[in-house]
């Protein structure tokens, strides 16, 4: 339903680097990049998760949430963020709270977002 979400971040090499591993099991790679911001694409192309240098200011956490096509890439980006030393916030679980075969991970990234892979199977 979103055509589009925008991060500021701190550091845009560190968090260029965080989300170019994380996010590779779902096939999301820099698509763009001009004046400090970086889009990011999924395999359609289109960039759709963005990122900028911070303009100033106190930054606020985000939740954003990638769409993962199996359990097991969301295993994957779970695995990944253990391997780059990501603060895990949850391990991968299904959450029937939200529905039936709700199944997601949540890590932080480094400006402290809330970053979540999941699949509605």
């Amino acid at each position: 339903m979103l055509d589009h979400v925008a991060l500021q971040c701190d550091d845009l090499g560190v968090s260029r680097r965080f989300y170019e591993r994380l996010l590779a099991p779902l096939g999301i790679t820099v698509a763009m990049e001009f004046e400090g911001v970086l889009g990011l694409a999924g395999p359609d192309g289109f960039p759709r998760f963005w990122l900028g240098r911070t303009q100033g200011g106190v930054q606020r956490e985000v939740h954003v949430a990638f769409a993962a096509v199996d359990r097991a890439a969301v295993d994957q980006i779970f695995a990944t963020a253990r391997e780059m030393g990501a603060e895990v916030l949850h391990e991968p679980r299904e959450w029937p709270e939200y529905h039936p075969g709700y199944y997601g991970v949540f890590v932080r990234d480094p400006d402290g977002n809330n970053v979540e892979a999941v699949t509605h199977q």
